[in-house]
């Protein structure tokens, strides 16, 4: 009661604000208070939660994948939708297979170019015309074989795929051959000739072509014969290296013959 009588007295004598103890000298600078933790933690914002990125596909990825497909079509959809392959995002589309389902030899290029990048289709620029050519010489046509490429999407600028590039496809390379089970393989340069011969790595495309060799593929019980020869396009450049080509082809249909 005490106090509430000594507040109704200064009311009634006027008073609007409390009084300090001391008094204040308000042209002094302010004095500045360190804030403590707490209102440190009030007044600033918590950081926006960063969300993982989801993981890239890698080589074991992509061989889980490969092995699950039990059909070419499951295969093929399974590549399209395969984002561990950096040139899956910078090429216009997957370029698979082209020729039979159930082909007693398989071709294996190297990777494609533009012409293939737009159709679709493995060879069917200016090397794809000479294989042509190259096969019709032995009695062969693409309904009669099998064409893939080692690398199914386009390098930009057409360079050469790299070995992790290489790496990552070799899965899907050997799960599609293994689907077909064919009798034999033929290379045709030196990225597919490593890539099927990986003991062989060391040594260079004019050493290996014309001699038959085995290549292991997962998912196969036994080797395959393959025959490493050069690539259309390195002919194309280098029209002396054909007659060594022509005895490759005439070393295949002697095989064939022979199957």
């Amino acid at each position: 009661m005490e106090m509430l009588e000594a507040l109704r007295l200064q009311w009634e004598w006027g008073a609007d604000e409390a009084l300090a103890d001391l008094p204040i000298d308000r042209l002094a600078a302010p004095t500045l208070r360190a804030a403590t933790p707490t209102e440190m933690s009030a007044a600033t914002p918590a950081a926006p939660r960063q969300r993982p990125k989801p993981a890239t596909p890698g080589l074991t990825d992509a061989k889980h994948l490969a092995q699950a497909c039990q059909t070419l079509d499951q295969l093929a959809e399974t590549m399209r939708g395969f984002t561990g392959c950096a040139l899956s995002v910078t090429a216009t589309q997957l370029v698979f297979a082209d020729g039979a389902a159930d082909a007693k030899l398989i071709i294996i290029g190297e990777a494609p170019g533009a012409e293939e990048d737009r159709a679709g289709r493995p060879f069917v620029g200016p090397a794809g015309q000479l294989l042509d050519k190259m096969l019709a010489s032995i009695g062969l046509d693409r309904t009669a074989v099998r064409i893939i490429n080692t690398v199914p999407w386009r390098p930009p600028g057409n360079r050469a795929p790299t070995e992790n590039e290489i790496t990552l496809c070799l899965p899907f390379l050997h799960r599609q051959i293994a689907l077909i089970a064919p009798r034999g393989l033929l290379a045709l340069g030196a990225v597919a000739a490593k890539a099927l011969l990986p003991r062989e790595a060391g040594s260079g495309i004019r050493r290996l072509r014309g001699s038959w060799k085995q290549a292991e593929i997962d998912g196969l019980s036994a080797p395959l014969p393959c025959l490493p020869s050069y690539h259309p396009a390195y002919l194309l450049r280098t029209p002396a290296a054909k007659a060594d080509a022509w005895r490759d082809l005439l070393a295949l249909r002697y095989w064939l013959n022979n199957l």
